[in-house]
């Protein structure tokens, strides 16, 4: 439950906040807020109102409920600027963000949903059984890359199945620069690959599709049952243990954050996202005779020559193919949002200016 410590004010000693991941780039932003108001790091989102971490007196943390302001919601993992009166702590002013994580809303508007912010490495959690889809994995590589942090692919259930090793190597197929580390929560140090990832003042964040792990994962790590978990269901689909995004402060240092199980991930990506996750497809388009080659069936095209060789799975060029086309399709949506937003908004100058009498109608 939050606590109702009284809120420190004036530049206040961050070495509690250090482990949660405070730098120097806060600092530098709270600065002209440091006579009146507490930093803190969202820790959930709930219903218009927050539970924020924050520095004691006595720099221990402690968690305070806070309220949002309308329109100035922040999410999990937010660095934030908290004031407090008689009434209760507010969220005032939300910290430049320094990685997010964002997908394209499940309504398919034109409109992006920060699923977690100050991310430093993403876990991209995936069980071994059922055998995993390499498409799914590709897109949240590609979600992680785009938000500016690391990813890493944790191969779950890994004792469920003779074919671990072969099925983690598929991955690393395709996922050139990713690290691949394979898991088990019943065998005894199963879960020791995932330790070097945590480290103080690093922020981990969980991804993956439900029942592939992760609330297991978040226990083991923060050694307490503190998430529900459950197996998949007879057809292959995960149950929703987790219903809410939270951070979690781990023993060993640093925090995680673990979110709900994701049945479809979005993109809500630029050229970054995907030119890191398709590197290997990239590389090949620079080496194609046109330019403006759209690898169908132009001559001295380099990545169909790169597939009739072997040297490329055609799943994943078609992969790459259909992640481009959602990515445009969501960056038509965006422009044109932004081109109406524009219209409304000069829309709304012209009928100030007729009203207040400067021109005639």
């Amino acid at each position: 439950m939050p606590s109702t410590v009284p809120l420190s004010k004036g530049p206040a000693v961050h070495a509690a906040l250090e482990s949660l991941g405070w730098h120097d780039a806060l600092t530098a932003s709270f600065e002209p807020l440091s006579l009146t108001h507490t930093p803190a790091r969202v820790g959930r989102v709930d219903r218009g109102a927050v539970d924020a971490l924050v520095a004691t007196e006595d720099d221990d943390l402690a968690c305070v409920r806070a309220r949002c302001r309308p329109g100035e919601v922040p999410a999990v993992g937010d660095w934030v600027a908290l004031s407090a009166d008689s009434s209760g702590s507010t969220v005032d002013v939300v910290l430049p963000r320094r990685t997010a994580i964002e997908r394209a809303v499940a309504s398919g508007r034109s409109e992006a949903q920060v699923l977690a912010a100050n991310v430093d490495v993403v876990l991209i959690v995936v069980p071994a059984f059922p055998e995993p889809k390499a498409g799914m994995v590709e897109r949240m590589i590609a979600l992680s890359w785009e938000s500016g942090a690391t990813p890493v692919i944790v191969l779950t259930k890994s004792d469920l199945t003779d074919e671990a090793e072969a099925i983690a190597a598929d991955l690393a197929d395709a996922a050139p620069g990713v690290d691949v580390v394979a898991v088990s929560a019943v065998a005894p140090g199963g879960l020791a690959a995932l330790l070097p990832y945590v480290v103080a003042g690093r922020t981990l964040c969980l991804l993956g599709r439900s029942g592939a792990g992760k609330s297991t994962i978040a226990n083991a790590l923060a050694d307490a049952d503190l998430l529900d978990t459950g197996d998949i269901r007879r057809d292959g689909k995960g149950r929703h243990t987790t219903t809410h995004r939270e951070l979690i402060v781990l023993p060993q240092g640093g925090v995680l954050l673990d979110t709900p199980g994701l049945r479809g991930a979005g993109l809500w990506v630029g050229d970054g996202g995907l030119q890191h996750a398709f590197a290997d497809v990239e590389g090949l388009v620079e080496q194609c005779r046109f330019t403006d080659c759209a690898h169908e069936s132009e001559p001295g095209c380099a990545v169909l020559l790169a597939v009739d060789r072997g040297e490329l799975p055609e799943r994943r060029l078609e992969s790459w193919r259909k992640l481009q086309r959602e990515a445009r399709w969501i960056a038509g949506r965006t422009d044109a949002r932004l081109r109406a937003e524009q219209r409304r908004q000069w829309k709304q100058i012209h009928q100030e200016v007729r009203r207040s009498g400067r021109i005639r109608p």
